[in-house]
């Protein structure tokens, strides 16, 4: 085995732990737990605009943790399975979502068939990814031809002149989890941040096509306001944070 693999395969390891540990209180988070409402309402609307009609086509919900939009897609009509490699995440989604399938799985090589899923979800994943030119052409493998791909994602190491200035102002003072997520975020392939041109263009390079970008997260942003306070809302907008959506190309006849 070569330097190269087993540092990989030892950074993949750390991601699973650390969101293992995580998985107690995650959805004590405002912004991982998606609230009845507002927020719902809010989440439905963004993926309805990229993904249309449920029609009962089959979804795979990368990246599942405790099953939030896994839950917000099943409510949408779509025939869900989530995938995610934390046990502990999967323990909860299992519970919330009892009669859904969930897989315990990497979501570079998710093991699944090929052309076996119409459209596939993210939120929150492709930043943490190690090898996301590898993860692009798993997903591109399972979905069907015409299948789509939608992204919810940001950039969440650069920061605003206004995080930098709340920082200070609260003299943050980083706690163990957060020194585990420092240590983590350097090695992955978005080390400096995942900026939506860049995924946009991993996602060409990988053959997918109708690759778009969207920024219009206001209603989500303001949904959750009630549950993050002012500030926390605030720096929120003030993030680069975006959907990036993509379609596999149908064969050629």
């Amino acid at each position: 085995m070569t330097a190269a693999k087993a540092t990989n395969r030892n950074i993949r390891d750390d991601i699973r732990e650390y969101w293992s540990d995580r998985a107690a209180t995650f959805d004590d988070d405002p912004g991982h737990k998606i609230f009845e409402g507002a927020e719902m309402a809010a989440w439905t609307a963004l993926f309805r605009r990229h993904l249309g009609t449920a029609r009962g086509r089959r979804l795979l919900d990368l990246a599942s943790g405790t099953g939030e939009i896994a839950r917000l897609c099943k409510r949408m009509g779509f025939d869900t399975t989530g995938l995610d490699w934390s046990g502990p995440m999967l323990d909860r989604a299992r519970a919330k979502l009892p009669d859904m399938t969930f897989l315990e799985a990497d979501v570079e090589r998710t093991t699944l068939p090929p052309e076996s899923m119409d459209v596939i979800v993210t939120r929150h994943l492709v930043w943490t990814l190690v090898d996301p030119a590898a993860a692009f052409a798993e997903w591109k493998r399972v979905l069907v031809p015409g299948g789509m791909l939608l992204i919810v994602d940001g950039d969440f190491v650069t920061r605003s002149w206004l995080s930098r200035l709340s920082n200070l102002l609260a003299r943050a003072v980083s706690d163990g989890n957060a020194a585990r997520h420092k240590e983590i975020l350097s090695q992955v392939h978005f080390s400096r941040g995942a900026r939506a041109e860049a995924v946009a263009s991993l996602l060409t390079d990988a053959g997918f096509a109708q690759v778009r970008i969207d920024r219009r997260l206001g209603p989500v942003h303001r949904a959750q306001a009630a549950q993050l306070g002012w500030r926390k809302s605030l720096l929120r907008r003030s993030e680069h944070r975006y959907v990036v959506s993509a379609i596999k190309s149908v064969r050629p006849r």
